[in-house]
């Protein structure tokens, strides 16, 4: 729609500071006349832009950039993990933590998916039901080792918008992404090895490293551009396989730019380092265009590429791929040993999902909500947190990385909040290390509304 296009591109002018707090925008008339557009068509660009708390409307004045709330609060710091490995799980707060989901009566922000209100239950079931007559044995029989045909040539033509080159004969299937993550570390690790992630990282990837007996070495991030270049520079020799999130990942949200990522690629190619890159927020994007992947830049097929619809249609379905590079045949042969075939009735239904577009309208409308999610947030944090807390800007995917005072412990918080009906992520759960125990995320899958804002003001007095 020419209103949406005209729209996202001012939003965008707005977040990256072209357009700058204060400054006026063309009038409805001069508009039109720019993009020859109807005055309704100018009209609503701004209802869309006022709606996203992006502009304000002054009197007899006309249109004008606001002040976002992400402005008033700092960035948090850019992480200092020790360039040690350490194997110091917090075994028991994940545990703890996890506990907590799907509990009846519980806000839910320590949620690392959407809700169920985001999600297109009823197109869902409805593929279900056609996918056990499309299929010849009712979705009873085992599928070929390397997956559903159709989802594999759908998954290979979605490359396109992030400017890969993958093949249908490229993918393998999974059970969901942890599992494509459990493969590419088997096939290219073993026990005693060293694996650089990003800190903070996602707490299942790093159980998944201990349990196959691989040191975890944490990587200094930086919450807007990523994993720090220069400190894997220093590092490069001493370890042996590379873990990243580049596109929006799990806490901090942080987004590598493509030249990042393509200096990372060859460097890891330079030294025989396998890249195992976890896209599974690329398409959470909010801006107009989907990031590209590390995978993008492979010219070795050094970089083994997982992926998943859990973070974007069913996470229950556990629908996940990889695209495994050179080392497709190892992960083929884990697959065979260790599963022997994907669930054929669901992947058969996302893949339908895929074929027919329905994929794309939803994530339009996800991504248009989670934007709107990551707004109110924001504006709620500024208004109730205290003024020292800092939070970080992403630009896509599911998470909030908040920043309190030095003297905060969200462990002690997360007990106290869970009295309260509110469960949170304390930051201790996303490395080995002690640190960021004074951080939370927050999850953007939980649908705004006047409950969350109130438990949101409730979090920001406890943490007073």
């Amino acid at each position: 729609m020419l209103y949406a296009d005209i729209s996202n591109s001012i939003a965008r002018q707005i977040r990256e500071q072209v357009l700058k707090p204060g400054d006026r925008l063309p009038s409805v008339r001069l508009l039109c006349q720019e993009h020859g557009i109807s005055m309704n068509t100018a009209k609503r660009v701004f209802i869309e832009l006022e709606a996203q708390s992006l502009i304000e409307s002054k009197p007899q004045s006309g249109y004008f950039v606001s002040q976002l709330p992400y402005q008033r609060l700092p960035l948090p710091e850019v992480s200092k993990p020790s360039p040690i490995s350490q194997d110091n799980e917090p075994e028991a707060l994940i545990s703890r933590v996890y506990a907590t989901r799907g509990k009846p009566g519980l806000t839910h922000l320590s949620m690392g998916a959407p809700s169920t209100e985001m999600l297109p239950l009823a197109k869902l079931n409805k593929e279900i039901i056609q996918a056990t007559r499309r299929l010849s044995s009712s979705g009873t029989a085992y599928e070929e080792v390397p997956g559903n045909e159709d989802l594999r040539r759908m998954i290979a033509a979605r490359s396109l918008s992030w400017g890969g080159k993958l093949k249908e004969s490229d993918i393998i299937t999974t059970t969901g992404g942890i599992n494509a993550l459990f493969f590419c570390m088997m096939a290219v690790s073993k026990p005693g090895d060293t694996i650089a992630m990003e800190s903070p990282c996602y707490p299942g990837s790093l159980q998944l490293a201990r349990s196959l007996g691989l040191k975890v070495l944490e990587l200094p991030t930086h919450p807007v551009t990523g994993v720090e270049i220069d400190a894997l520079k220093k590092v490069i020799k001493k370890i042996d396989v590379c873990l990243l999130v580049p596109n929006f990942n799990t806490p901090l949200g942080s987004c590598m730019p493509d030249e990042h990522k393509k200096e990372v690629v060859a460097l890891l190619a330079k030294h025989g380092i396998p890249l195992i890159e976890d896209d599974i927020y690329g398409d959470l994007y909010f801006g107009t265009q989907r990031p590209k992947c590390c995978k993008t830049f492979d010219e070795a097929g050094n970089v083994l590429l997982c992926s998943s619809f859990s973070k974007t249609i069913a996470p229950g379905y556990r629908v996940g791929w990889v695209a495994p590079g050179r080392y497709r045949e190892k992960v083929l042969k884990l697959k065979l040993v260790h599963m022997l075939s994907s669930p054929a009735l669901v992947h058969e239904a996302i893949a339908s999902f895929l074929r027919n577009g329905r994929y794309d309208n939803h994530l339009r409308k996800l991504r248009a909500t989670l934007l709107q999610n990551y707004l109110h947030y924001i504006d709620a944090i500024a208004s109730w947190f205290p003024a020292d807390t800092k939070v970080s800007r992403p630009q896509g995917g599911l998470a909030i990385w908040v920043e309190c005072n030095k003297k905060v412990n969200t462990t002690e918080l997360f007990e106290t909040a869970l009295k309260n009906k509110i469960s949170i992520a304390p930051g201790r759960m996303f490395t080995l290390q002690d640190q960021f125990e004074n951080c939370i995320r927050l999850s953007l899958g939980v649908l705004f509304s006047e409950k969350v804002d109130q438990k949101l003001k409730l979090l920001g007095k406890l943490l007073t």
